[in-house]
Protein backbone atom coordinates (compact mmCIF):
# COMPACT_ATOMS: atom_id res chain seq x y z
CA UNK A 1 0.00 0.00 0.00
CA UNK A 2 1.44 3.41 -1.02
CA UNK A 3 2.10 6.02 1.75
CA UNK A 4 -1.41 8.28 0.32
CA UNK A 5 -3.19 4.82 0.27
CA UNK A 6 -2.53 4.28 4.05
CA UNK A 7 -3.08 8.04 4.68
CA UNK A 8 -6.60 7.50 3.26
CA UNK A 9 -7.09 4.45 4.38
CA UNK A 10 -6.22 5.75 8.48
CA UNK A 11 -8.27 8.70 7.93
CA UNK A 12 -11.43 6.85 6.37
CA UNK A 13 -11.29 4.49 9.52
CA UNK A 14 -10.67 7.45 12.06
CA UNK A 15 -14.19 9.16 10.08
CA UNK A 16 -15.74 5.47 10.65
CA UNK A 17 -14.63 5.82 14.80
CA UNK A 18 -16.29 9.03 15.05
CA UNK A 19 -19.58 8.22 13.26
CA UNK A 20 -19.94 5.32 15.43
CA UNK A 21 -19.31 6.77 18.40
CA UNK A 22 -21.44 9.64 17.58
CA UNK A 23 -24.20 7.21 16.36
CA UNK A 24 -23.51 5.42 19.99
CA UNK A 25 -24.05 8.54 21.85
CA UNK A 26 -27.13 9.87 19.90
CA UNK A 27 -28.89 6.38 21.01
CA UNK A 28 -27.54 6.67 24.96
CA UNK A 29 -30.02 7.97 27.48
CA UNK A 30 -28.97 11.56 29.48
CA UNK A 31 -27.33 11.89 32.93
CA UNK A 32 -25.66 8.24 32.42
CA UNK A 33 -28.97 6.69 32.95
CA UNK A 34 -29.95 3.33 30.87
CA UNK A 35 -32.40 3.19 28.53
CA UNK A 36 -34.96 -0.03 28.91
CA UNK A 37 -34.69 -0.01 32.81
CA UNK A 38 -36.49 1.83 35.55
CA UNK A 39 -33.55 4.28 36.57
CA UNK A 40 -33.43 5.24 40.15
CA UNK A 41 -31.57 7.97 42.09
CA UNK A 42 -30.95 7.18 45.59
CA UNK A 43 -29.88 9.77 48.47
CA UNK A 44 -27.62 7.17 50.22
CA UNK A 45 -26.26 4.02 50.69
CA UNK A 46 -28.94 2.07 52.69
CA UNK A 47 -31.29 3.08 49.99
CA UNK A 48 -29.16 2.25 46.96
CA UNK A 49 -28.95 -1.16 48.74
CA UNK A 50 -32.65 -2.12 49.23
CA UNK A 51 -33.58 -0.44 45.85
CA UNK A 52 -30.57 -2.53 44.28
CA UNK A 53 -32.00 -5.76 46.12
CA UNK A 54 -35.42 -4.99 45.27
CA UNK A 55 -35.24 -3.86 41.58
CA UNK A 56 -32.90 -6.38 40.58
CA UNK A 57 -32.53 -6.82 36.83
CA UNK A 58 -34.88 -4.47 35.69
CA UNK A 59 -33.93 -1.22 37.39
CA UNK A 60 -30.59 1.11 37.17
CA UNK A 61 -29.54 2.59 40.69
CA UNK A 62 -27.74 5.36 41.07
CA UNK A 63 -26.70 6.68 44.67
CA UNK A 64 -25.70 10.50 44.87
CA UNK A 65 -23.40 10.05 48.02
CA UNK A 66 -20.25 8.67 46.80
CA UNK A 67 -18.10 5.84 47.75
CA UNK A 68 -16.71 6.39 51.20
CA UNK A 69 -17.89 10.25 51.69
CA UNK A 70 -19.86 10.81 55.67
CA UNK A 71 -23.72 12.00 54.28
CA UNK A 72 -24.11 14.73 56.70
CA UNK A 73 -21.43 16.20 54.73
CA UNK A 74 -22.37 16.04 51.33
CA UNK A 75 -24.20 18.12 48.97
CA UNK A 76 -25.63 17.75 45.50
CA UNK A 77 -23.74 19.09 42.33
CA UNK A 78 -25.26 20.59 38.97
CA UNK A 79 -24.75 16.53 38.12
CA UNK A 80 -26.53 15.20 40.78
CA UNK A 81 -29.31 17.62 40.37
CA UNK A 82 -30.17 16.01 36.61
CA UNK A 83 -29.58 12.55 37.40
CA UNK A 84 -32.41 13.28 39.61
CA UNK A 85 -34.29 14.92 37.33
CA UNK A 86 -34.07 12.49 34.82
CA UNK A 87 -34.59 9.26 36.30
CA UNK A 88 -38.04 7.83 36.62
CA UNK A 89 -37.73 7.86 40.89
CA UNK A 90 -35.89 9.67 43.41
CA UNK A 91 -35.35 7.50 46.50
CA UNK A 92 -34.65 9.75 50.00
CA UNK A 93 -34.98 9.21 53.53
CA UNK A 94 -36.65 12.32 54.95
CA UNK A 95 -37.39 12.72 58.75
CA UNK A 96 -34.77 15.59 57.88
CA UNK A 97 -32.05 14.12 56.80
CA UNK A 98 -30.68 15.50 53.96
CA UNK A 99 -31.10 19.17 55.20
CA UNK A 100 -30.50 20.12 51.01
CA UNK A 101 -33.32 17.27 49.75
CA UNK A 102 -36.29 20.59 49.27
CA UNK A 103 -33.97 23.08 47.72
CA UNK A 104 -32.77 20.52 45.43
CA UNK A 105 -36.44 19.41 44.45
CA UNK A 106 -37.46 23.08 43.88
CA UNK A 107 -34.43 23.37 41.71
CA UNK A 108 -35.69 20.70 39.49
CA UNK A 109 -37.05 21.56 35.74
CA UNK A 110 -40.86 21.80 35.66
CA UNK A 111 -41.43 19.16 33.32
CA UNK A 112 -39.49 16.57 35.11
CA UNK A 113 -41.54 13.79 35.87
CA UNK A 114 -39.34 11.99 38.27
CA UNK A 115 -41.40 10.45 41.33
CA UNK A 116 -40.56 11.10 44.45
CA UNK A 117 -40.33 8.64 47.15
CA UNK A 118 -39.70 9.35 51.00
CA UNK A 119 -38.23 5.99 52.35
CA UNK A 120 -39.42 6.72 55.98
CA UNK A 121 -42.82 7.67 55.59
CA UNK A 122 -45.38 5.82 57.87
CA UNK A 123 -42.29 4.98 60.75
CA UNK A 124 -43.08 6.32 63.66
CA UNK A 125 -39.76 8.65 64.64
CA UNK A 126 -38.19 9.26 67.89
CA UNK A 127 -37.90 13.24 69.23
CA UNK A 128 -34.16 14.27 68.21
CA UNK A 129 -31.69 15.36 70.45
CA UNK A 130 -33.11 12.63 73.32
CA UNK A 131 -30.99 10.18 74.82
CA UNK A 132 -33.19 6.67 74.18
CA UNK A 133 -33.58 4.24 77.04
CA UNK A 134 -34.70 1.02 75.98
CA UNK A 135 -35.03 -0.94 79.66
CA UNK A 136 -37.23 2.00 80.97
CA UNK A 137 -34.34 3.93 82.88
CA UNK A 138 -35.14 7.71 83.39
CA UNK A 139 -31.75 9.78 83.65
CA UNK A 140 -31.20 13.86 82.84
CA UNK A 141 -28.60 14.14 80.29
CA UNK A 142 -26.73 17.34 79.97
CA UNK A 143 -27.10 18.70 76.36
CA UNK A 144 -24.99 21.60 75.00
CA UNK A 145 -25.38 24.05 72.29
CA UNK A 146 -24.17 22.10 69.21
CA UNK A 147 -25.91 19.01 70.09
CA UNK A 148 -29.09 20.98 70.02
CA UNK A 149 -28.04 22.75 67.11
CA UNK A 150 -27.34 19.41 65.43
CA UNK A 151 -30.90 18.44 66.26
CA UNK A 152 -32.23 21.29 64.59
CA UNK A 153 -29.93 20.62 61.69
CA UNK A 154 -31.56 17.14 61.39
CA UNK A 155 -35.23 18.91 62.16
CA UNK A 156 -37.29 17.79 65.42
CA UNK A 157 -36.61 14.19 65.00
CA UNK A 158 -34.22 11.30 64.76
CA UNK A 159 -33.58 10.46 61.61
CA UNK A 160 -31.65 7.37 62.08
CA UNK A 161 -34.29 5.17 61.19
CA UNK A 162 -32.36 2.03 59.40
CA UNK A 163 -30.66 0.76 62.12
CA UNK A 164 -33.81 -1.10 62.94
CA UNK A 165 -34.06 -3.70 60.82
CA UNK A 166 -37.80 -3.88 61.06
CA UNK A 167 -37.23 -0.32 60.28
CA UNK A 168 -35.87 -1.02 57.64
CA UNK A 169 -37.56 -3.76 56.40
CA UNK A 170 -40.82 -0.64 56.16
CA UNK A 171 -38.40 1.68 53.86
CA UNK A 172 -37.69 -1.57 52.02
CA UNK A 173 -42.08 -2.22 51.37
CA UNK A 174 -42.59 1.69 50.50
CA UNK A 175 -39.39 1.21 47.91
CA UNK A 176 -40.47 -1.92 46.38
CA UNK A 177 -44.70 -0.17 45.99
CA UNK A 178 -42.84 2.76 44.25
CA UNK A 179 -41.46 -0.08 42.07
CA UNK A 180 -44.85 -1.52 41.17
CA UNK A 181 -46.56 1.38 40.62
CA UNK A 182 -43.52 2.73 38.20
CA UNK A 183 -43.23 -0.75 36.79
CA UNK A 184 -46.56 -2.78 36.73
CA UNK A 185 -45.32 -5.39 34.46
CA UNK A 186 -42.60 -6.42 36.36
CA UNK A 187 -44.38 -6.69 40.09
CA UNK A 188 -44.21 -10.49 40.40
CA UNK A 189 -40.57 -10.00 40.41
CA UNK A 190 -40.34 -6.87 42.94
CA UNK A 191 -42.94 -8.59 45.24
CA UNK A 192 -40.32 -11.77 45.07
CA UNK A 193 -37.41 -9.76 45.85
CA UNK A 194 -38.76 -7.29 48.67
CA UNK A 195 -39.77 -10.74 50.26
CA UNK A 196 -36.52 -12.79 49.91
CA UNK A 197 -34.60 -9.20 51.33
CA UNK A 198 -37.66 -9.08 54.12
CA UNK A 199 -36.91 -12.56 55.22
CA UNK A 200 -33.34 -11.46 55.80
CA UNK A 201 -34.13 -8.90 57.43
CA UNK A 202 -36.59 -10.70 59.99
CA UNK A 203 -33.89 -13.26 60.69
CA UNK A 204 -31.49 -10.42 61.14
CA UNK A 205 -33.81 -8.71 63.67
CA UNK A 206 -34.79 -12.06 65.46
CA UNK A 207 -30.66 -12.51 65.78
CA UNK A 208 -30.21 -9.45 67.88
CA UNK A 209 -33.79 -9.96 70.04
CA UNK A 210 -31.98 -12.99 70.93
CA UNK A 211 -28.24 -12.61 71.46
CA UNK A 212 -28.78 -9.35 72.88
CA UNK A 213 -31.22 -10.80 75.07
CA UNK A 214 -28.86 -12.28 76.81
CA UNK A 215 -26.05 -9.64 77.36
CA UNK A 216 -25.33 -8.56 81.35
CA UNK A 217 -24.80 -5.17 80.29
CA UNK A 218 -27.07 -2.51 78.57
CA UNK A 219 -25.09 0.50 77.96
CA UNK A 220 -23.13 1.51 75.12
CA UNK A 221 -21.05 4.85 74.41
CA UNK A 222 -20.94 5.71 70.71
CA UNK A 223 -19.25 8.68 69.29
CA UNK A 224 -22.34 9.87 66.86
CA UNK A 225 -25.86 9.75 67.83
CA UNK A 226 -27.20 7.37 65.68
CA UNK A 227 -28.40 4.37 67.10
CA UNK A 228 -31.77 5.61 69.34
CA UNK A 229 -33.57 2.96 66.90
CA UNK A 230 -31.44 0.12 67.59
CA UNK A 231 -30.74 0.51 71.45
CA UNK A 232 -35.00 1.13 71.64
CA UNK A 233 -35.84 -2.17 69.71
CA UNK A 234 -33.22 -3.83 71.41
CA UNK A 235 -32.85 -2.96 75.18
CA UNK A 236 -30.26 -0.65 75.37
CA UNK A 237 -29.10 2.54 76.08
CA UNK A 238 -26.54 4.87 74.28
CA UNK A 239 -24.55 7.50 75.52
CA UNK A 240 -23.30 9.67 72.61
CA UNK A 241 -20.05 11.81 72.62
CA UNK A 242 -21.83 13.97 69.60
CA UNK A 243 -25.01 14.66 68.57
CA UNK A 244 -27.10 13.61 65.92
CA UNK A 245 -24.50 15.69 63.85
CA UNK A 246 -21.38 13.10 63.98
CA UNK A 247 -19.23 17.46 64.33
CA UNK A 248 -21.28 18.59 66.79
CA UNK A 249 -18.41 18.71 69.50
CA UNK A 250 -19.48 18.11 72.82
CA UNK A 251 -18.26 20.29 76.02
CA UNK A 252 -15.54 19.75 78.60
CA UNK A 253 -18.81 19.28 81.06
CA UNK A 254 -20.06 16.94 78.79
CA UNK A 255 -17.11 14.89 78.03
CA UNK A 256 -16.55 14.52 82.75
CA UNK A 257 -20.47 13.28 82.21
CA UNK A 258 -18.94 10.53 79.77
CA UNK A 259 -16.39 9.48 81.32
CA UNK A 260 -18.64 9.41 84.54
CA UNK A 261 -20.97 7.22 82.62
CA UNK A 262 -18.53 4.92 81.28
CA UNK A 263 -17.22 4.66 85.18
CA UNK A 264 -20.59 3.78 86.85
CA UNK A 265 -21.79 1.45 83.72
CA UNK A 266 -18.59 -0.76 83.74
CA UNK A 267 -18.44 0.17 80.16
CA UNK A 268 -15.24 -1.55 78.16
CA UNK A 269 -15.24 -0.10 74.45
CA UNK A 270 -16.16 3.07 72.75
CA UNK A 271 -17.70 2.38 69.54
CA UNK A 272 -16.02 4.21 66.88
CA UNK A 273 -17.37 4.69 63.26
CA UNK A 274 -15.55 4.44 59.59
CA UNK A 275 -16.45 7.54 57.79
CA UNK A 276 -15.51 10.09 60.14
CA UNK A 277 -12.62 10.53 62.55
CA UNK A 278 -11.90 8.48 65.26
CA UNK A 279 -9.82 11.26 67.30
CA UNK A 280 -12.67 11.98 70.01
CA UNK A 281 -13.45 8.34 70.73
CA UNK A 282 -9.89 6.86 70.78
CA UNK A 283 -9.00 10.34 73.14
CA UNK A 284 -12.14 8.97 75.01
CA UNK A 285 -10.57 5.84 75.29
CA UNK A 286 -7.40 6.30 76.41
CA UNK A 287 -8.53 8.54 79.41
CA UNK A 288 -10.65 6.33 80.64
CA UNK A 289 -8.53 3.41 80.23
CA UNK A 290 -10.61 1.43 77.93
CA UNK A 291 -10.74 0.07 74.13
CA UNK A 292 -12.44 1.00 71.09
CA UNK A 293 -14.59 -0.59 68.52
CA UNK A 294 -16.15 -0.34 65.15
CA UNK A 295 -19.96 0.41 65.40
CA UNK A 296 -21.30 0.95 61.78
CA UNK A 297 -24.04 3.37 61.05
CA UNK A 298 -24.18 2.52 57.98
CA UNK A 299 -24.56 5.69 56.42
CA UNK A 300 -22.04 4.90 53.35
CA UNK A 301 -19.39 1.81 53.03
CA UNK A 302 -15.85 2.08 52.54
CA UNK A 303 -14.39 0.79 49.00
CA UNK A 304 -13.02 -1.64 50.59
CA UNK A 305 -15.77 -3.11 52.11
CA UNK A 306 -17.71 -2.59 48.94
CA UNK A 307 -14.64 -4.37 46.82
CA UNK A 308 -15.04 -7.70 49.47
CA UNK A 309 -19.42 -7.24 48.62
CA UNK A 310 -20.32 -6.32 52.44
CA UNK A 311 -23.94 -4.74 52.13
CA UNK A 312 -26.44 -3.72 54.83
CA UNK A 313 -26.92 -7.28 56.03
CA UNK A 314 -23.07 -7.77 56.93
CA UNK A 315 -22.90 -4.53 58.13
CA UNK A 316 -25.46 -4.77 60.52
CA UNK A 317 -23.83 -8.56 61.08
CA UNK A 318 -20.59 -7.07 62.40
CA UNK A 319 -22.28 -4.83 64.59
CA UNK A 320 -24.28 -7.52 66.75
CA UNK A 321 -20.82 -9.21 67.15
CA UNK A 322 -19.40 -6.12 68.22
CA UNK A 323 -22.13 -5.20 70.64
CA UNK A 324 -21.95 -8.33 72.32
CA UNK A 325 -18.30 -8.33 72.49
CA UNK A 326 -18.85 -5.17 74.45
CA UNK A 327 -21.36 -5.65 76.38
CA UNK A 328 -20.23 -9.30 77.95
Amino acid sequence: MSRSSKKRFIWSAALVMALTLMLSACGQPKSGLVSGKVNVVTSFYPLYNFASEIGGDHVHVINLVPTGVEPHDWSPKSRDIKHMTDAELFVYLGAGFEGWVHDALDSMRKDAKVKVVEASRGIKLLEGGEEEHGHGEEEEHAHGKEESKAAHDHGSHDPHVWLSPLNAKQMAATIKDAFVEADAAHKQDYEANYKALADKLDALHAKYASQLATVSKKEIVVTHQSFAYLAKEYGLTQKAIMGLSPDAEPTSKEMKGILQFIKDNQVSYIFFEELVSDKMAKTLARDAGIETLVLNPIEGLTEEQLAQGEDYISQMEKNLNNLIKALK
